[in-house]
């Protein structure tokens, strides 16, 4: 389901990764499927359903609510709290199937290009620095990056766009 506007459907995964000195951490990513833009990414030693929560909240803040979040079955997301808390914010969740992440094609694209562009690319000694170059990849991301299926701009530039 491709959607028509912002906020109808956001898609949230994550990605691990490890620093130099071999500690491994997790990044969880939110995309608006709309315009492809990478909402946040929030990176931890352990990223739990309360935080994962938390996240959510921290966007509601910033702008509107999605009717729809669509996830794959890990345990944060099926977690009784992250289900509650949906219900409690009048937001559908939407499971993929298990084995399916074709189902969350906008952010398992995502997912590759924070992968190549970032992780792959960099060695990192600190959660500090890898959170400070993902939020520079992520502005990046949203502001510079010609995205082939908008059209060839940038997804902030596609919102202004199809909004006047």
């Amino acid at each position: 389901m491709v959607p028509e506007s912002l906020n109808q459907s956001w898609s949230m995964d994550f990605m691990s990764d490890s620093l130099v000195d071999g500690r491994r951490f997790r990044l969880l990513n939110i995309i608006d499927d709309y315009n492809r833009e990478s909402l946040w990414i929030e990176i931890d030693t352990s990223l739990p359903s309360r935080r994962v929560i938390r996240v959510l909240e921290r966007l509601l803040e910033m702008r509107e609510k999605p009717l729809r979040i669509r996830v794959d079955n890990g345990p944060e997301f099926i977690s009784d709290l992250l289900k509650l808390w949906c219900e409690e914010h009048n937001i559908e969740i939407l499971f993929i199937q298990p084995g399916k992440p074709v189902q969350n094609a906008f952010i398992e694209r995502n997912n590759g290009s924070i992968r190549r562009e970032l992780l792959d690319a960099y060695h990192f000694f600190t959660l500090q620095e890898v959170r400070l170059m993902a939020e520079e990849w992520r502005q990046d991301y949203n502001a510079e990056r010609p995205h082939e299926t908008l059209g060839n701009v940038p997804p902030l530039e596609y919102t202004q766009s199809v909004s006047l």
